[in-house]
């Protein structure tokens, strides 16, 4: 059976370094809008803008009676939907090009520029801050296929794990320093001479500056790379790659395993995405905490995640990637649930909850993105990882569309939080059916050294 680099230019360990070293750097641009915008700064604004435009505790969305509360909520699930139709196209349209790199630069600077729009939200302005956040979050999308289908590409087998696990720890890192400094802004809004307000603007459009520039360092550093294996087939572009995803969909029936896996990270990443994205609104609206408050507990989880995707990494490689995954599930778990009970105004507690997160949250997603590149097979990287990242961070649709409907029954966030303990469950309970061994064979790729 071939393996997965068979067809491919053999690379020195130090050419794979180098280019190692600068894939890590789009983790690094891109985690300012997960970390800033989407996980700490666009919901609470956005609810504050809206408040400001609501009638009767509503504002209408497409002739819907929505509360301000749960706008952030649907407004990421609507985006993700959308991503469920755009991203396998792109997929498939990636695996024909030898421009993978581009594609993913270009999609991000389109999605930095959405995101500086961000700064245009003022007074009710709501509308504008949900279009340009829909653009940003679409794009943010788009450019992790193209990223994350380069894995295997700048990796051997038994690297991956640790090469996804050191992305995210950078990733980490970079959302980390740009959200100190967005900290000492919306804290301090008067060192700038402006208001809260005023702060939390500029903070969301350094943000998306950050996004653009860093993305340079990728974008020189990693070589384009002619397309593998891909089947002809005729007609023009568009067209083209329509007939390579349905081709692909259809030769989802030969890798049972790595559907499998996809259903299960359908399951506990919506579960994750949905409590971080939404973990800055229960910060505020539920334990009563100052933005600048919580954006302390945020920082936490960001400095202790670089050392939980390290030592998940390290882990996997002397256990595997599947149990230690399993292992976070359960973690997750312990975490919704705590946060049902957990007292308002008690920072120390939500300090220690940070800390959980921290801990399993970068490890989690990292091992997750590696240990699904060992499923899937040479050649079809972008348009896998296509349908990989229509349920991926910060586009999570379930969980959110779950959060939003509690939320809007309920009238907390308590209850919305705790729902989610069953996208872990799902997750965890489909992950324990997934063979990684069949998985591997089936796509033709080599074992790691750990399961060699």
């Amino acid at each position: 059976m071939s393996t997965a680099s068979s067809d491919q230019p053999v690379l020195s360990p130090a050419e794979r370094r180098r280019e190692q070293r600068s894939w890590y750097f789009y983790d690094f641009a891109n985690s300012a809008f997960s970390t800033t915008v989407a996980g700490v700064l666009f919901g609470p604004y956005l609810i504050a803008v809206a408040e400001q435009a609501a009638v009767d505790d509503r504002v209408s969305v497409l002739g819907v009676a929505v509360a301000p509360g749960a706008l952030p909520a649907f407004v990421i699930t609507a985006s993700t939907l959308l991503s469920a139709v755009l991203l396998p196209m792109l997929g498939a349209v990636a695996d024909r090009t030898a421009r993978k790199k581009d594609l993913m630069a270009g999609f991000a600077w389109v999605g930095a520029a959405a995101a500086a729009g961000l700064f245009l939200m003022t007074d009710d302005n709501w509308q504008l801050g949900v279009v340009s956040f829909l653009v940003a979050n679409l794009c943010f999308a788009a450019a992790a296929v193209f990223y994350d289908s380069m894995l295997p590409l700048i990796s051997t087998e038994s690297e991956r794990d640790g090469v996804s696990s050191r992305g995210w720890a950078l990733g980490y890192a970079g959302g980390g320093l740009l959200l100190a400094i967005n900290f000492v802004l919306v804290s301090f809004p008067e060192l700038i001479g402006t208001d809260v307000a005023g702060a939390t603007r500029i903070s969301l459009l350094s943000a998306a500056i950050w996004w653009a520039a860093f993305t340079v360092i990728p974008w020189l550093g990693i070589r384009n790379r002619p397309p593998r294996d891909v089947e002809p087939v005729a007609g023009g572009v568009v067209q083209r790659s329509f007939g390579q995803l349905w081709t692909t969909l259809k030769e989802l029936r030969r890798y049972p395993v790595a559907l499998t896996f996809l259903a299960a990270y359908l399951f506990f990443n919506d579960g994750i995405q949905t409590v971080i994205g939404q973990a800055s609104i229960y910060g505020t609206e539920t334990l009563g905490f100052e933005l600048g408050t919580v954006l302390v507990a945020y920082l936490v989880v960001q400095l202790v995640a670089v050392g939980g995707a390290l030592a998940f990494g390290r882990a996997a490689v002397r256990f595997g990637a599947k149990p230690v995954i399993l292992f976070g599930l359960v973690i997750w778990m312990v975490i919704v649930t705590v946060a049902l009970v957990l007292p308002a105004g008690q920072f120390p507690l939500f300090l220690l909850l940070a800390v959980a997160i921290g801990v399993v949250l970068g490890g989690t997603q990292a091992l997750a993105r590696s240990y699904f590149s060992l499923l899937i097979p040479a050649g079809k990287e972008a348009e896998f990882f296509s349908l990989y990242h229509a349920m991926d961070r910060g586009t999570s649709w379930f969980g959110t569309l779950v959060f939003g409907l509690v939320y809007q029954v309920t009238g907390s966030y308590r209850p919305a939080v705790f729902a989610l303990v069953v996208f872990f469950l799902v997750g965890g309970f489909l992950l324990t059916r997934v063979d990684t061994r069949r998985g591997i064979a089936d796509a033709g790729n080599r074992l790691p050294a750990h399961l060699a």
